[in-house]
């Protein structure tokens, strides 16, 4: 397990700038090695400091992960999408990182961005230069609206999909995200946090005990993807 060091960034979008916080592994530093990177954005509400995306980007840099989260505030889910298309393309030309490629995800709203982007870019994404998505409390529904699926970038992604949802998640019911992942192109994957709400609260359990739950998931689940990319 490794050191990391939080930057601090500010990423040109349109007229003005979104925040953004690298945790960037030592090793990149002092070495200057190829590594993987993650971005990761929250949902309607909050911002990149919601603890389950600080939580997890420390985790993953001390693993030798870099880690971008960013702030972009707002409802509108093409604006969502448009702010992360600008940070992945910093990310992507960025002259600081040597990176092998790059994983995107997000939670709930920023999870429905992220996936968009993933739809729309791996068409042109000719080196397959990103690897992996990972939705977090995807709301694949609004609550009690379980007639009005939210999976049509979901069924157009071909690389591999890593869900992270509650099972009492009331915006992403059981069965319906397990039916759309069983028709989905991409290889996918779903973890379900027993008794989980959609902000990941579970009766009884410590909110550090989730965290560590989830953190060690999605940690295990890259590594698998990049393994099976060295083959």
């Amino acid at each position: 397990m490794s050191n990391y060091t939080e930057v601090e960034v500010k990423i040109p979008f349109e007229n003005k700038n979104l925040d953004a916080v690298c945790s960037v592994p030592d090793k990149i530093l002092t070495d200057q090695v190829l590594i993987y990177a993650v971005i990761l954005t929250h949902g309607a509400a909050g911002d990149m400091n919601f603890p389950q995306l600080k939580s997890l980007a420390n985790h993953l840099a001390r693993h030798g992960i870099l880690c971008l989260r960013f702030t972009c505030k707002g409802l509108n889910i093409t604006h969502r999408i448009k702010a992360y298309k600008a940070v992945l393309e910093y990310l992507k030309t960025s002259d600081e990182y040597r990176l092998a490629g790059i994983f995107l995800g997000g939670r709930s709203m920023g999870s429905r961005a992220a996936a968009s982007v993933m739809c729309q870019i791996e068409p042109e994404d000719v080196d397959d230069f990103i690897r992996g998505l990972i939705c977090f409390s995807y709301p694949l529904h609004r609550p009690k609206q379980q007639h009005k699926l939210r999976n049509e970038s979901l069924l157009l992604i071909k690389g591999p999909v890593l869900f992270v949802s509650g099972s009492a998640d009331e915006m992403c019911e059981k069965k319906l995200l397990e039916k759309v992942a069983k028709t989905m192109k991409a290889p996918t994957k779903i973890h379900w946090v027993k008794k989980a709400n959609h902000s990941m609260t579970v009766k009884g359990r410590s909110a550090d005990d989730v965290l560590k739950e989830i953190n060690s998931h999605v940690l295990s689940w890259i590594q698998e993807v990049i393994e099976l990319d060295k083959k």
